[in-house]
């Protein structure tokens, strides 16, 4: 994100010494950015160099060097490899992880708090949400800046993103250029790696959001305490001055009594909450009609062509932090009425025999749960469902996802997901489809959604879940080009 910068930002090596608190170098060059990857280096750059999950950093050390690194940031174990290889300025610190986001940030300026930022976390929904925030923000003309799971957005420019949230340095670039085009109102999805690992120490929000809390990411985070205690960490005034949070689960009802600062409820089924829903009205799979009680009492109608419960408890968080934010609840209300939601979330793929396709990236057994529910209510025909379950991630969640799966179908195809270092007939056996009368297994992901199209009729819904936005499949260490939206298009065209 660095090369959208418009301004050149510089300080001496020692004067972030001073910052770090720690000792002075001899040499004491300019330095001009700062990055965590060998790759990006650019000529004055300051090198960062941490413990990774596999390698430690310093081990690309020569590549930084040859890539014009003008020093080396470092803990203990790395600075005493350094020190043995190479003669570049090096500074040691502890803590190095958590001192890199609040270092980013005083590097770049303190972008955040020339912004109205906002903070999106949760398991599921985060996505959805940040993009109907963006999408009111751009019906009411305020240009804006998304950070996410799928795509980078600085006002009309898009990047393709490689994680959820980007490291420091790379944040409070992002966070500056924004700031300098006066982008000032930009949302982000805040993962609970990113927490848990201090990518966004050093971020100021003006809000944040809590969608809701379910099994996924316990092989990074153990158990589901430590994954809730890294997402509560948002919710404190080092990092924002205010929260809005769903409390219809056990873990957003409490987080909404253990947040350290103010915050606004929403609920689907609590009265009291400041906003909560009122009333649905008969929908289809292309849209919904409710209504919900906003800010000191306002009722606001909505009509959206997103479906799914789950979206109505999204939409209400997109308004009411649009609200925070300076937006008309009314307004933030009639942007909704043309809002289709993220790129692979419930995507609709125009199918000429009437049946109803949609694509979706749940990949954790709550969220392949609601989507079931979104769709079963208003589906005069049969739900076909192909899922497969990624590699490499939380193993414990493959059964539960097989098993939402199948419940909720009246067919159901497993097939292979992002099988990355495993195998994906392995993967797929976890997933327990014998336990299933109505499951077909295919493991061929393509041959899976050919099958599920030649089976669907006028009037099914054919739900292609797990991979979403996503444009490739990880097999083995090799990413093989390949998007469910693509695919189905070009199956579907096939067959005509």
């Amino acid at each position: 994100m660095r090369n959208l910068l418009q301004y050149e930002y510089s300080r001496t090596l020692n004067q972030i010494a001073d910052f770090l608190e720690a000792s002075h170098v001899q040499a004491n060059p300019n330095i001009h950015g700062i990055t965590l990857n060998s790759r990006e280096v650019r000529s004055g750059d300051l090198f960062v160099a941490l413990q990774g999950a596999n390698t430690h950093g310093i081990t690309f050390l020569h590549d930084a060097i040859s890539a014009g690194a003008a020093a080396v940031l470092t803990d203990h174990s790395g600075f005493e490899i350094a020190s043995m290889h190479s003669s570049l300025p090096a500074l040691v610190t502890k803590n190095l992880r958590s001192a890199l986001g609040p270092l980013s940030s005083w590097f770049y300026g303190a972008p955040s708090h020339d912004l109205r930022l906002y903070g999106i976390t949760g398991t599921n929904g985060k996505t959805t949400v940040a993009y109907l925030l963006e999408h009111i923000w751009h019906a009411n003309r305020r240009e804006s800046g998304l950070m996410g799971t799928v795509e980078v957005k600085v006002g009309s420019e898009r990047f393709p993103s490689l994680r959820t949230t980007m490291e420091a340095p790379d944040l409070q670039a992002l966070l500056a250029t924004l700031s300098e085009r006066h982008i000032a109102n930009v949302v982000m999805e805040v993962s609970s790696h990113s927490l848990a690992l201090h990518r966004v120490d050093g971020s100021r929000f003006s809000a944040v959001g809590f969608t809701n809390l379910s099994q996924d990411h316990l092989d990074f985070h153990g158990d589901m305490e430590s994954y809730f205690r890294a997402k509560k960490r948002l919710f404190t005034l080092s990092f924002a001055e205010s929260a809005v949070i769903n409390v219809d689960s056990e873990w957003g009802a409490r987080l909404y009594q253990e947040a350290a600062i103010p915050a606004l409820d929403i609920s689907m089924t609590n009265r009291k909450a400041a906003w909560h829903l009122i009333e649905t009205f008969p929908g289809s799979v292309r849209g919904m009609h409710f209504s919900v009680r906003g800010p000191n009492g306002l009722l606001i109608d909505v009509q959206t062509p997103l479906v799914g419960e789950y979206n109505i408890a999204n939409a209400m968080m997109a308004m009411a932090l649009a609200v925070d934010s300076g937006i008309d609840p009314l307004s933030a209300a009639d942007a909704l009425a043309n809002a289709y939601g993220a790129p692979g979330r419930m995507e609709r793929i125009d199918h000429p025999d009437g049946v109803n396709v949609l694509i979706d990236y749940a990949h954790s057994p709550d969220a392949v749960e609601r989507v079931l529910s979104a769709v079963r209510t208003n589906t005069p025909g049969r739900v076909i469902g192909i899922l497969g379950c990624g590699g490499d991630r939380d193993s414990s969640k493959r059964p539960l996802m097989g098993a939402a799966l199948a419940q909720g179908c009246d067919i159901a195809i497993f097939t292979s997901d992002n099988p990355r270092n495993e195998s994906a007939d392995a993967i797929i056996a976890q997933m327990e489809p014998s336990r299933f009368s109505n499951v077909t297994v295919e493991i061929d992901r393509r041959k899976a959604i050919e099958y599920g199209l030649n089976i669907a009729m006028k009037g099914d819904v054919l739900l292609i879940l797990g991979k979403g936005h996503e444009s490739g499949q990880e097999i083995n260490g090799v990413v093989h080009p390949f998007d469910d939206r693509d695919v189905t298009r070009e199956l579907i065209g096939k067959s005509r």
